[in-house]
């Protein structure tokens, strides 16, 4: 997360990340995800937990009111579980975290995707949506696995 300042005031950026593509047609490519504003974030977290909610998937109470916390701590595998058609706008906003860097070794010039050449490969699509909800929920993601270590070991009596 970066810090600018604008005279006298301290600007505190929206986090951002490089994505590389190593495979296939897409090998070379370089991509900026920048984290959606704090509201959008936040709206975004909360469809996705209604959606799952209107399609059945069972959602603790106090997960519904946690935001990207609970979403995190739900999985985002609990997505899989509905509609398409359903999740597709959820997909889409994820994918208005991401640019082009036209030149991958300068990260100063950035362009939003544009035409079907931008990402050529589904694999690529599918790992830059997994670096979004990671630069997103990294933090609660990273949570979610300590506890789920800590639980494994007092299961095993460690």
């Amino acid at each position: 997360m970066g810090f600018r300042r604008s005279g006298s005031v301290l600007i505190m950026a929206r986090k951002t990340a490089i994505y590389k593509a190593t495979d296939g047609r897409d090998a070379g490519k370089a991509f900026m995800l920048t984290e959606l504003p704090s509201a959008d974030a936040e709206d975004w977290a909360m469809r996705a937990l209604f959606t799952m909610v209107n399609a059945g998937v069972d959602i603790p109470d106090e997960l519904l009111s946690a935001g990207l916390a609970g979403l995190a701590a739900l999985g985002i595998k609990s997505l899989t579980r509905v509609p398409y058609e359903a999740a597709r706008p959820l997909f889409e906003t994820m994918m208005t975290c991401v640019q082009v860097l036209p030149d991958p070794r300068d990260h100063r010039t950035v362009r939003p995707l544009m035409t079907d050449d931008d990402i050529e490969e589904v694999s690529t699509r599918l790992a830059l949506r997994k670096a979004v909800l990671e630069l997103h929920m990294g933090f609660f993601l990273d949570a979610a696995r300590s506890k789920q270590a800590a639980d494994a070991a007092d299961t095993t009596g460690a």
